[in-house]
């Protein structure tokens, strides 16, 4: 445990160290916030569906986690490249301890980034309907963040090249993030795209976020959870398996 605590403390003290990453990551979903969030918020009103700064909220805290976490995979690359990685490597502990300390460190780091982005829509007009369900809010944003972190390190244990992962990356954030519901409703979708939503795991996430925090929700807290649990051990075990097989 000791050494998997020392793992997950560096991955924390990189991200606090580095004040740059932390202003640069918050920029994007700023953006969201103010430019959609107010943009759209007139054509929300009119169609009967109150504030969209409101709705929007909770699939911007989503959109955070899922780029800080999915993203933790590219310093394996990074590691790997300075030699970092080898020394690990050759350090006694399990390639599985190592794998496990660098996704939970991953994983807070990104619950830390969607915890950053909840208190800035505060400040832009995000009024909750209550707080009582923080703690639970919290447990679900450190799932999420878990489950994208070991997405991230299963593609980085098979890539070498740092341009080619964020190019893969890319190609499967942008489609993840835009057909979770983050920006829309999921109620009366056609046929079709209510079945890819159904597919992509994060939109249960975002899901329990909306009815943790504003008490709108389409699966259910229930749903959510057996969904996400279960995703996330798939990709923790295929993340781990990866990880034994890198070559150094």
């Amino acid at each position: 445990m000791k050494k998997i605590y020392i793992l997950w403390l560096r991955q924390i003290k990189r991200y606090l160290r580095s004040k740059s990453r932390i202003v640069g990551s918050l920029a994007q979903p700023l953006l969201f916030l103010l430019a959609l969030g107010y943009g759209l918020g007139g054509v929300f009103q009119q169609a009967g569906q109150g504030s969209y700064i409101n709705f929007l909220t909770p699939g911007i805290i989503g959109m955070s986690i899922i780029f800080t976490a999915i993203f933790t995979g590219i310093e394996i690359i990074w590691d790997r490249q300075f030699g970092f990685l080898k020394e690990m490597m050759v350090a006694p502990m399990s390639r599985l301890n190592i794998m496990i300390g660098r996704t939970l460190g991953g994983a807070t780091v990104a619950t830390i980034q969607g915890l950053i982005v909840l208190a800035i829509s505060l400040l832009v007009g995000f009024r909750p309907d209550h707080w009582s369900g923080l703690p639970l809010l919290v447990l679900f944003m450190f799932l999420v963040a878990l489950l994208f972190t070991a997405l991230g390190t299963m593609i980085a244990s098979l890539l070498n090249d740092m341009q080619g992962f964020q190019l893969i990356m890319n190609f499967l954030v942008m489609p993840l993030f835009f057909l979770s519901g983050a920006l829309f409703p999921l109620d009366n979708l056609p046929r079709a795209l209510a079945i890819v939503t159904r597919l992509d795991p994060l939109s249960y996430g975002i899901d329990a976020f909306r009815i943790l925090l504003i008490s709108a929700g389409h699966y259910g807290l229930g749903a959510d959870l057996l969904v996400l649990s279960t995703v996330t051990v798939g990709f923790l075990w295929l993340g781990s398996y990866f990880f034994k097989k890198i070559q150094i």
